[in-house]
């Protein structure tokens, strides 16, 4: 069974993903509406206005693939016992202590310098910037990790 707050985090997640799917279909809806004028201003409002939930949609799908497949690769590390377990100390509110993530960052740079094709290496140096605070990083470095484990699959 998944943990309490896996579960929570999941109807989260699916909550926010039907608000959203509201709001596609109702910002699609106006921009169809404004197609259908006929008027030339409205129609080409209406067809950027359209853009809107296209963009949405093409987000929402990438984000959850790459979100499925760093699960994979979690699982993966699971299963060979090598998943490292998030025991970062942190505060009353839930925030990792700082100076002990930027601590634990370096080993993980440094298994990136020193074998830059291995997904495992990019794994853990995502979450690493990820515990650093560094999000836009941690996704990049995530990314990383699926690609290099999606070419040595093939």
């Amino acid at each position: 069974m998944r943990p309490l707050l896996a579960r929570r985090t999941g109807w989260a997640a699916l909550a926010l993903v039907a608000l959203l799917g509201l709001y596609v279909v109702a910002v699609g809806e106006r921009g169809v509406l404004l197609l259908r004028t006929g008027e030339p201003v409205a129609v080409a409002l209406g067809a950027a206005v359209l853009v809107i939930p296209l963009l949405t949609v093409w987000f929402l799908v990438r984000e959850i693939a790459q979100a499925r497949a760093v699960d994979r690769l979690t699982r993966v590390l699971a299963g060979e016992g090598t998943l490292e377990v998030d025991d970062l100390p942190r505060s009353p509110a839930g925030r990792i202590d700082r100076a002990v993530a930027d601590e634990r960052f370096e080993p993980a740079r440094e298994a990136v310098q020193a074998d830059p094709d291995s997904w495992r290496a990019w794994y853990r140096l995502g979450w690493a910037y990820d515990a650093a605070g560094d999000r836009r990083r941690a996704r990049e470095a995530l990314r990383r990790a699926v690609r290099l484990e999606r070419a040595a699959r093939r």
